[in-house]
């Protein structure tokens, strides 16, 4: 595994850090293909996933060191995409936990990729998000042109990839694009809380939600309509579900196993 991916257990949660503070966390393929290796095997014992960087960033995006051959002819950045970034971002739709993302300072190109296909997402007050690519002359990846036009639609989506500046984390909370804006130094207490929240909460329920909600962003009413009932037995058949209905009818909070 990556030396650039800390794992911090915290009871029922886990924290994967993105920790490269020399190039402020940027990505390389290595690590996007550890982290997902990381998510996939911390989701069968955490309850909960936290996503974070350090101050200074979340991740600043690509490493463009690593990603420039000396033969430019040889170059093909959507090899990368299919070999490590793709990847990465169907085990983030397909994670059976609820997941969510601390983010400080820069969330840049794919970092913001990743910070953005969270559940629930924190930024400070003092954090960023920055669709880069225009500025090197590539197009954003990492799923962003899906997640940004759902997230804020299609005219600010655009406008983010083309002129590709800054959108301040309170800008970003006005539009709909992250969840919960804090304090720079509760940033991470705030995701830690809500992250302690969900991992008491009804797993078998949370890995449906996921799954129904995934579906429905790319589905017709109808078609939607259907998955919901298919998923709604699946749910019916759950200890969630038996708890859940007990604790109701004896008036006691739930205890989710």
């Amino acid at each position: 595994m990556s030396d650039h991916i800390l794992v911090e257990k915290h009871g029922a949660v886990t924290v994967l850090r993105l920790n490269d503070p020399g190039s402020m966390n940027a990505m390389t393929g290595q690590m996007a293909t550890d982290l997902r290796k990381l998510l996939r095997s911390e989701s069968e014992t955490a309850r909960a996933i936290i996503l974070a960087g350090n101050e200074r960033a979340f991740s600043s995006g690509a490493n463009l060191n690593s990603a420039m051959p000396t033969d430019r002819t040889s170059l093909d950045v959507g090899k990368t995409l299919e070999e490590h970034y793709n990847p990465l971002m169907e085990t983030i739709r397909d994670l059976p936990v609820p997941l969510v993302s601390a983010v400080r300072g820069a969330a840049a190109g794919v970092g913001a990729s990743i910070s953005l296909a969270c559940d629930i997402i924190v930024a400070g007050k003092s954090a960023y998000f920055l669709e880069a690519f225009a500025r090197i002359g590539l197009i954003p990846d990492g799923g962003a042109t899906w997640l940004l036009t759902r997230a804020v639609g299609r005219v600010r989506a655009m406008e983010m990839m083309l002129l590709a500046e800054k959108i301040p984390a309170s800008q970003a909370m006005d539009w709909g694009l992250i969840t919960r804006l804090a304090e720079d130094d509760a940033v991470e207490s705030t995701a830690m809380a809500i992250a302690e929240r969900l991992a008491a909460g009804p797993s078998q329920s949370y890995a449906l939600i996921r799954k129904a909600a995934w579906s429905a962003a790319d589905s017709d009413f109808s078609t939607t309509l259907a998955t919901e009932r298919e998923l709604q037995r699946q749910a019916g058949l759950t200890d969630n579900f038996a708890e859940g209905v007990t604790a109701f009818l004896e008036k006691r909070p739930a205890k989710f196993g």
